[in-house]
């Protein structure tokens, strides 16, 4: 993956609310770029999750499961 399409995922990152970034954690395909490791997506996706209070019971409940 380029640096360009890094910087957007970035701000793609940057743009969610916390209940997004919950949908994400939880509904996620398999392979989605957010969550390979190997990536700095992760670890910035991670840090900005973890800030916002990760997976909370209200937000777990109001998201449901699919």
């Amino acid at each position: 993956m380029d640096e360009d399409t890094i910087e957007s995922w970035k701000k793609i990152i940057d743009d969610m609310t916390h209940i997004q970034m919950c949908e994400l954690w939880r509904f996620a395909p398999l392979g989605h770029p957010i969550f390979d490791i190997k990536l700095p997506l992760y670890d910035y996706f991670k840090k900005k999750y973890d800030t916002l209070g990760g997976m909370t019971p209200e937000i777990s409940k109001l998201i449901g499961w699919r």
